[in-house]
């Protein structure tokens, strides 16, 4: 029987293959491992926004999900029944690498099939990582492929994609078990009195894969006549992203639009920080609310719920927060859109 436990004993191989040094891994996985390396330099290639360092940073941040004990205790919070296996449908994004990963391992463990539909942006990394998770646990083979066509043949689907993908995916797979998501932001609360190491850490969380995920923070709640030129130092540490074309393209045309229409903006050379009510932010640009008390924020926050992935901000300031620096390095249990995918694959 292909059990639990042996899944888990493979992807805990997986990830120490993806975190060991090439000359270190075991001849058996060799080929693999060099396979999923070449994989991650064609993802490179073929999107201008995944660097090599966001690529090692989704693949660390993977590594730190598959722990040991992590897995254990995300498991143990799930009966252990025997279910039959179905065929879910997987619509994958292409925002950042590897984000379809957790849809992935949660198919797997659940004693799903798993049939997956990979974005453009991203059609490499995930068969290549399949491909090695095959090799190290043979069994997994006849519970994973991946399509370019149109889905069929399946029992439930998780989607994910935009607002206006969601309408088509509400229509085509009313009929099945599903998990539709939709656009997300995440939210940063300052209160003012942030360290500039904590700062440091929210500027991890606002630029890793440029803002492009739906952790990413691209909104500030911070008090009224906030000062931002702490926050522009800390946020230094990302000015080398103005080196990259794609981006400092965007940075440069909102930039001008400030310009062009008397917009009041802050400007460091590489971000532009604006008044907004709005939570998604574009490429190179960063919105702020001011507020005047907590609850202000907590009204703003509940009002704003179905929109936000997660808030960051100081440890134990506010519960169901992440600590700045924490946003991107999500756990089995941050669920997305907080709907439980484990819960939902094994009752359908």
């Amino acid at each position: 029987m292909f059990g639990r436990n042996d899944k888990l004993l493979a992807f805990s191989k997986l990830a120490f293959v993806l975190r060991s040094d090439i000359e270190d891994v075991d001849a058996r996985f060799l080929p693999a491992r060099q396979a999923f390396d070449k994989a991650c330099v064609s993802a490179s290639e073929n999107n201008v926004w995944f660097t090599q360092d966001n690529v090692s940073n989704a693949i660390k941040s993977i590594c730190c999900m598959l722990q040991q004990s992590g897995m254990e205790d995300f498991l143990n919070r799930y009966d252990n029944i025997d279910i039959v296996p179905k065929t879910v449908g997987v619509i994958m994004a292409g925002n950042i690498p590897l984000v379809g990963f957790h849809d992935f391992f949660c198919v797997l463990m659940s004693g799903h099939r798993f049939i997956g539909k990979l974005s453009h942006n991203d059609p490499y990394l995930l068969p290549a990582l399949a491909d090695m998770l095959c090799t190290i646990e043979p069994r997994f083979s006849d519970f994973i492929c991946f399509t370019d066509n149109i889905l069929s043949d399946f029992d439930a689907v998780i989607a994910t994609g935009s607002n206006n993908t969601s309408r088509y995916f509400d229509f085509y797979f009313s009929k099945y078990p599903n998990i539709i998501r939709k656009n997300r932001n995440s939210v940063a609360v300052l209160r003012g009195d942030e360290s500039f190491d904590a700062l440091t850490r929210l500027a991890d969380d606002v630029f890793l894969y440029f803002g492009l995920g739906c952790r990413s923070v691209s909104f500030l709640l911070v008090p009224a006549n906030y000062d931002f030129t702490d926050m522009f130092k800390a946020f230094s540490k990302y000015e080398h992203l103005a080196t990259h074309a794609r981006y400092f393209n965007n940075y440069e045309y909102n930039k001008a639009v400030c310009l062009v229409n008397n917009v009041k903006h802050y400007d460091n050379g590489f971000l532009i920080l604006k008044e907004s009510d709005v939570m998604a932010s574009p490429v190179s640009m960063l919105y702020y609310k001011e507020y005047d008390n907590l609850s202000d924020v907590m009204s703003f926050l509940q009002i704003n719920e179905d929109k936000i992935q997660c808030v960051v901000t100081e440890k134990a300031f506010m519960e169901k927060s992440f600590d700045f620096g924490k946003a991107q390095i999500p756990s089995l249990m941050d669920y997305a859109d907080g709907i439980d995918t484990m819960n939902f694959l094994l009752n359908i």
